[in-house]
């Protein structure tokens, strides 16, 4: 009992992703100044920032479900918690695994942007309910090609277990060496990156054109927990591709492939305009999901 309190409140829970989460924010706005000839803040920003909204009131905004909108940031941390718990233990000792531990792993992923669904719907807010609508078309056009992307590691270790994924990496290679492997990273990178709402698919907060969006309501400690909870996304979101298709080779190297994800991720934010809902409808239906259509064929066929 105590050691699953130590997984999910320490290690690789809630204060390992939270203390990593700002860690990666921190170097996130830092490449962003240098991009923009800017010097950037120091270390601790991201830590002074939460604190002060910690420290701030929160406001439930009137006309709308008080216990929605303050249950909403709760089930997206919890549900990041539950991805990382099982997503790192499960890299760092495959015998824990459980047949279908993907599927909750996608399950649970799915979670987080419907809990921002869901409060920015109890907010009662029109610019917050656009910001959902968004976040709904969103949704149902990056997740298709995502889980197609996701089933060529699938194929390829012919289980649905985490644990025979890493397995098979360790022995044979990471699949991204393969055809089918890379073109179903780049396509699940392409569609995390949507479902971290960077740009240039930012479209559910938009600060210029929405006003924050779905976040438009929330403040003091319930925005800090949503800001947090962005930023723990950005950790267990590289982890778990970087496990899925870059998993082989010695454990020590997935620091240096999470990195190289995250520089991926930043850089493709700022070189990006924000697109348009149906362009991002169309880019991830269209191209996209024949991509990943193509991926999954490749990978059948054992290319």
């Amino acid at each position: 009992m105590l050691s699953y309190i130590y997984y999910y409140i320490v290690f690789p829970g809630f204060l390992f992703l939270a203390t990593a989460g700002m860690a990666v924010s921190w170097l996130d706005r830092k490449i962003t100044a240098r991009l923009q000839w800017r010097v950037g803040p120091p270390v601790l920003q991201p830590f002074y920032d939460l604190r002060k909204l910690f420290i701030k009131e929160s406001f439930t905004p009137a006309g709308g479900s008080r216990l929605l909108f303050t249950l909403a940031p709760l089930v997206s941390i919890i549900s990041i918690v539950v991805v990382s718990d099982i997503v790192i233990l499960t890299f760092l000792n495959t015998k824990i695994s459980f047949v279908g531990d993907l599927i909750v792993v996608l399950y649970f992923f799915t979670a987080i942007p419907f809990a921002s669904i869901l409060g920015a719907s109890a907010s009662n807010n029109a610019f917050a309910s656009l910001g959902a609508s968004r976040e709904m078309k969103s949704i149902l056009s990056y997740e298709l090609p995502l889980v197609l992307a996701i089933l060529v590691p699938v194929v390829k270790a012919g289980s649905i277990s985490l644990g025979r994924i890493v397995e098979v990496q360790g022995v044979s290679g990471s699949f991204a060496r393969n055809l089918s492997g890379f073109l179903a990273l780049v396509i699940a990178m392409l569609c995390l990156q949507a479902k971290m709402g960077l740009a240039p698919f930012d479209l559910s907060e938009a600060e210029t054109e929405l006003a924050a969006g779905t976040l438009i309501e929330y403040s003091g400690p319930l925005l800090a927990l949503w800001k947090l909870s962005k930023m723990m996304l950005f950790v267990a979101a590289p982890v778990f591709i970087a496990v899925m298709f870059w998993g082989g080779g010695p454990k020590p190297l997935i620091f240096l492939k999470y990195g190289a994800f995250v520089i991926f991720f930043i850089i493709l934010k700022n070189v990006n305009p924000r697109v348009r809902i149906d362009q991002s409808i169309r880019f991830f239906w269209g191209k996209i999901s024949v991509a990943a259509v193509l991926a999954l064929l490749l990978a059948v066929i054992g290319l």
